[in-house]
This record gives C-alpha cells, structure tokens and sequence, in this order.
C-alpha cells in the first residue's frame, strides 16, 4: 500500500480531489461529468473576464517547464510576502486592538472575496436527527456511537437535497461535557487500524474525549460538476456560482460549523473545545474551517499544499495555476481564477496564507507534514513550514508563542507552542502525529 501511494497517479488522487472525475468511473459518463465542469469553469472565466489562463504543472508533462519544480532556488519567484501588518490603505497595525479591530476583519474580507468566497447571507436551517446510537467497542473500551443527520431545509429548492452524514463516539461511561476531537473523514462506522497501529479515534478514547466525524461529500460534492448541487446549489437554486460566491472548502468548513450548532444543543459535548482535523483537500479545509470559524478550539493541519498553509507565491510541487485550474477550481471562489490569468500574476493577489493562518489567532493551530514522497513534495513540504513560519510574526506580536525558528526543523521535531510544525516520519496521512496533536490539545485547550 505505501508503494502504491507513491506513484504519481496516487499522488493526484490524493492531492488533486478534481482528479478523480478525470481517473475513476468509466468512458461515457466521465466524459460527460467532465464536460459538464468544463462548462461550469469556462462559465466562471466569462464572468470574470478571464481568456486565457497559465498552463499547471503536471507530472506526466513531456515538457520540462510544465513538470513541477522541486528545486528550492527556484521555488520562491516572489520572496516578498504581504506584510501582515500593514493595512491596505497603508496604515501600520501598532497593537492587538488595531489588528483585532482593522487589520483582522479586512483580511478576513479580501479572503472571502477574492479566495474561498462568501457563505450567503442566509443559509436553509439544518434540522439534525440520531439516525443510530449503539454500544461498541473500540480497543478494548467500551464506547457508544452515536450516528447523525442533518437536513437542510430545501423548501426553495425541492430538487436539491442536502443531507449531512457525521458520527461522534465517547467512552461509555464518561461524563460531560467532554472535547471533541473532529475528524474530515471518508466513511463512518467502526474505526479500522492498520498494521497494528492504533486508530486515531482509539488515541481520543483513551483520553476520555469525543471522536467526531463528518463525510464532507455529504455538504458538498467534490467537483466543478457538483457547484450547482450541495448546499452550494441548494443556496443558488441550482444556478451558477457568482465570481465571490463560496468554493467547496468555504462549503466544508460551513458544514463542521453546523456539527457544532449540534454539539452546542447536547451537554455531553464542550462546543467551546472541538478541534478540526483533515488531510491534503481536507487538510485545506480544516485550516479555512478555523480561519473563519472562531469557535473552532484549535486545527490539525496535515499535507495541506496550496491553499492550505503553503504560500501561494511558491513554486514547489502544484501551484496556484493548478487551484485554478479546470479540475480543481471549486475548491475556491471563481474571483480567484484571476490570478492564473496569462496577463496577471500570482504576486497581484493582496494576502497569502500565512495570514489565514494567522486568521486563527489566538487560537492554538498544528501544521503537520509527512517524510519526503512525491505526493508530499507535490504539497509543498517546505512550503508548509515557511507558511507557519511566517504566521509567528502574526501569533508574537499578539502576545503568543510562534515556531521560534526560521529554519526548516526535520524529521521527528516539534517545534512552536500556540503554532506548532512537526514533520512526521510517515507519508500522506496523520497517523505518526496524532500522538503529537493531541499532547498539543490537552495542554493548550483542555488545560486551559
């Protein structure tokens, strides 16, 4: 299995969720899936006035330039990044209130806008319902698990259908109100371990917390052809996003934000301590989820690539020009298309990711990677770090521990305090840092 999961076909499975109408299913109807979202981008590139946008890195080119670079010296064609704390009307943030009060909320704005998009005003109710609850046991421990389903209200648009698939698991016995750590996750049920490894729900068990999970498919498809279905197409009505309108990431994060409405109404569950987790597509939408979700107690952020916490200035494995490409777009707003356009540049976009991470402040974050491999240096292994790095200034200048180094860790080393980096010696997945994440949770939300 981990020989497998380094081929390059992997890799774009894995990192490239628009990949998949592209490789799965067969002939006929993944054409005309593929058709259907080549019409929805070049529907977006009209609205915005986009023509012609640059080619994106492909690990199958036969042409060197379009192949990824992975050479350091040339990963950073734009060294500068925006400074965090100047405003954009040129004014310097000189205190934690300036930020808080000018800075933060015009961040906030310009990445709504021109990144991940809006979440409408008004967003159908969601009406939750325990479709199941029985007793299991997981390790050893006795647990109950508790199945979920939120319906959103489609009386204005009866033929789209939003049905919220999530799950959360406690010991059996213990008393509320107890964390919740949330997992973006592919199936629900039992959780299964690997080789003798213990499960990342068994770890949260063990420590007497709640181990949640959601299937982001459920709140929106995964592909350009599903925007005008999910509760992306349920807001629209079925018709075509607008150019600030909200990508599936924003859709993502919206649907944990909903879970925790749940965890709200019920005592066992601490809303005020629920931790996010999520690897590679979902790596980037556990971090957006924080970023614009100020209950979200703290983030594990794992192989997250662009639009996660490596900068979009970088050239190192997929770029921005691969975000905005056809098979990946709608994982952002259609405003961001702008930026891969053949007469712009990726330096024009105002903000860069250190700055959503710093969105999260003061709130804890851990930003995880794995071991060198072509899926992980596809996400921007170095990217991640400089991402984070980055952020400290954001986390020290209001007070908070920072990274406290510049210079790239290695394998096996934590690194930070309330923004932490660890690169883990496995692949593209979690598993080696949960350990790590969830030492992080208890000593900087349990504990305080």
């Amino acid at each position: 299995m981990r020989k497998q999961l380094t081929t390059w076909a992997a890799a774009l499975l894995l990192c490239m969720p628009g990949a998949l109408a592209q490789w799965g299913g067969g002939g006929q109807n993944r054409d005309s899936l593929n058709q259907a979202t080549l019409a929805d981008y070049e529907q977006m590139k009209a609205q915005i006035g986009v023509k012609e946008t640059r080619p994106r890195r492909d690990g199958q080119a036969t042409d060197p330039a379009l192949r990824p670079n992975y050479d350091e010296f040339k990963a950073n064609p734009f060294p500068f990044y925006p400074d965090p704390f100047t405003t954009f009307d040129g004014r310097r943030v000189k205190n934690a209130r300036m930020w808080y009060k000018v800075r933060r909320p015009e961040l906030r704005e310009e990445f709504e806008r021109e990144v991940y998009g809006r979440i409408p005003a008004e967003v159908p109710a969601v009406a939750w319902q325990v479709t199941r609850e029985y007793e299991a046991e997981v390790g050893g421990i006795p647990v109950m698990i508790r199945q979920l389903q939120g319906t959103v209200d489609n009386s204005a648009c009866p033929s789209v259908e939003v049905n919220i698939q999530a799950q959360v698991m406690w010991p059996k016995d213990a008393a509320g109100p107890l964390p919740v750590i949330t997992d973006f996750s592919y199936g629900l049920g039992l959780p299964m371990s690997w080789g003798g490894s213990v499960s990342w729900q068994q770890q949260v068990l063990q420590r007497g917390w709640a181990a949640a999970q959601i299937l982001p498919n459920s709140v929106q498809p995964d592909s350009g052809h599903g925007l005008r279905s999910g509760i992306i197409g349920l807001c629209n009505h079925g018709e075509y996003r607008k150019p600030d309108d909200w990508g599936v990431l924003r859709a993502w994060g919206w649907g944990v934000s909903k879970l925790i409405d749940y965890f709200e109404g019920d005592p066992l569950f601490d809303a005020g301590r629920v931790a996010i987790e999520g690897v590679s597509r979902y790596g980037k939408a556990a971090l957006v989820t924080m970023a614009f979700d100020d209950r979200v107690a703290t983030a594990m952020v794992c192989s997250s690539g662009r639009a996660g916490a490596p900068p979009w200035r970088r050239d190192c494995g997929e770029t921005l020009d691969n975000t905005c490409a056809w098979d990946s777009y709608h994982w952002v707003a259609g405003n961001m298309i702008k930026y891969s356009d053949v007469n712009r540049s990726w330096d024009d976009l105002r903000v860069d990711q250190h700055e959503l991470i710093g969105l999260c402040a003061p709130r804890p974050v851990f930003i995880s990677v794995g071991a060198v491999s072509e899926p992980e240096q596809w996400v921007d292994i170095n990217g991640s770090f400089i991402g984070a790095a980055e952020a400290s200034d954001i986390y020290e200048f209001l007070g908070l521990k920072g990274l406290g180094t510049d210079l790239f860790p290695g394998i096996n080393r934590l690194v930070g305090g309330d923004l932490a980096f660890r690169q883990h010696p496995g692949g593209h997945e979690a598993g080696a840092n949960w350990p790590y994440f969830l030492d992080f949770f208890a000593e900087n939300v349990v504990g305080k």
